[in-house]
């Protein structure tokens, strides 16, 4: 049996963004019935905010078990299929990957010290996008270049 494609998704702390994107890559591979192993990482570890659990219960994926992890801490960090940065500065500093590795940069708005609002509309965006993704590895095409349907996913 063939392995599952590797994916991952960097952001700069691993603490929100990520870990959202995380949960719900996982869930539509699931719901699609598509192996797919993915992690997230962060170019720093520092913790789950209690914010990204709260608006990811409310849709019914459980971020309590999850860690802030460095790429070092996660299995065969080289070795991913997609590599995926939602922030601007792990875009900037994610390491170079072989020649195999897709990476794709889809930057979303941090909602660090904002209103439940904001870390809504963030998870719901991750959502669309995410969804895109999953639904194009499981035809076989190419990761969407930037988030063409979702052009408010930046906007403050």
């Amino acid at each position: 049996m063939p392995t599952p494609p590797r994916l991952l998704i960097l952001c700069t702390h691993n603490s929100a963004r990520s870990q959202m994107a995380e949960a719900l890559t996982r869930e539509t591979a699931r719901r699609a019935g598509l192996p797919l192993e993915v992690h997230s990482a962060g170019t720093e570890a520092t913790r789950v905010k209690d914010d990204a659990c709260t608006v990811m219960a409310e849709v019914g994926l459980d971020l309590s078990t999850h860690t802030s992890k460095t790429l070092y801490d996660v299995p065969d960090p080289w070795n991913f299929d997609y590599v995926i940065t939602v922030c601007d500065s792990a875009a900037e500093t994610c390491p170079v990957y072989p020649g195999q590795t897709v990476r794709r940069h889809y930057p979303f708005m941090d909602p660090s010290g904002g209103s439940l609002e904001r870390w809504r509309a963030v998870r719901d965006q991750l959502g669309v996008q995410l969804d895109r993704v999953v639904r194009t590895i499981e035809r076989g095409q190419p990761l969407p270049e930037s988030y063409q349907d979702s052009p408010a996913v930046t906007a403050q």
